[in-house]
This record gives structure tokens, C-alpha cells and sequence, in this order.
């Protein structure tokens, strides 16, 4: 089975961003919790590699990564940890990705959690 899923989260938080790269189907296509979408590799790419460095405190926690029987979709369940305001803040999140016969991600969909705020 296929471990591609693994191999993007690690790359993407290592910013391997020619090991990410390695991991995307050449028609990629991204779509963000609220709707915003990258579609292809090359606008993704320059958008994560922007990104990341940014985010003060950033952390990764996955907790599972499940991959389908007939291997052409997984699905991981996460939590990201940001600093903002001085404060970590941690999202839950579960992404949703489509994979190619040749195993590679075509498509990859972020849902987060909402999380009540403390007052």
C-alpha cells in the first residue's frame, strides 16, 4: 500500500518542498477549509511554501492515517497547532485525499473542527 499521504505530511511540515512536490500528481488540486482552492500544483506549491515559514509555533499532530482498500483514497485525521496572539491555538482537522493509479495525490479537501472559544 501506497504510504503518500504519510510522505506529504512529513515533507510539509519538514518544508521538503521538493519532497512535496514528489508527492502531487502533475493536475493537483487543493481546496481549503473555507472554500479557497488552489488548482494547480505549481499555484499550491508556491502558496504552502509561503505559508509555513510564517506560522509562529506551528505543529503537526496526526493522529491517524487511513487509506482505502482499493488504495485510491485516504483520509488523515490531524491537529495543527499555530501561535496566535501569543497563544497556541490548536485546530482539529481531517483531510480528505484522492490518489492516482500510480499513487500520487490528484486532490486533497481540509475540513476542520469548529472548537468552542474560551472566554
Amino acid at each position: 500500500m501506497s504510504d503518500v499521504v504519510d510522505r506529504y505530511l512529513r515533507t510539509l511540515t519538514d518544508h521538503d518542498w521538493d519532497g512535496l512536490a514528489a508527492c502531487l500528481a502533475d493536475d493537483f488540486s487543493r481546496t481549503g477549509p473555507y472554500g479557497d482552492t488552489y488548482p494547480s500544483k505549481a499555484e499550491y506549491l508556491a502558496f504552502i511554501s509561503g505559508l509555513m515559514p510564517t506560522l509562529r509555533g506551528y505543529g503537526m499532530d496526526v493522529a491517524r492515517v487511513t487509506y482505502a482498500a482499493d488504495g485510491r483514497s485516504a483520509t488523515a485525521e490531524l491537529s495543527e497547532t499555530v501561535e496566535v496572539h501569543g497563544e497556541s491555538t490548536v485546530t482539529p482537522e481531517a483531510l480528505v485525499f484522492d490518489l492516482t493509479r500510480d499513487g500520487l495525490i490528484a486532490r486533497v479537501r481540509i475540513y476542520i473542527q469548529q472548537v468552542p472559544r474560551r472566554a
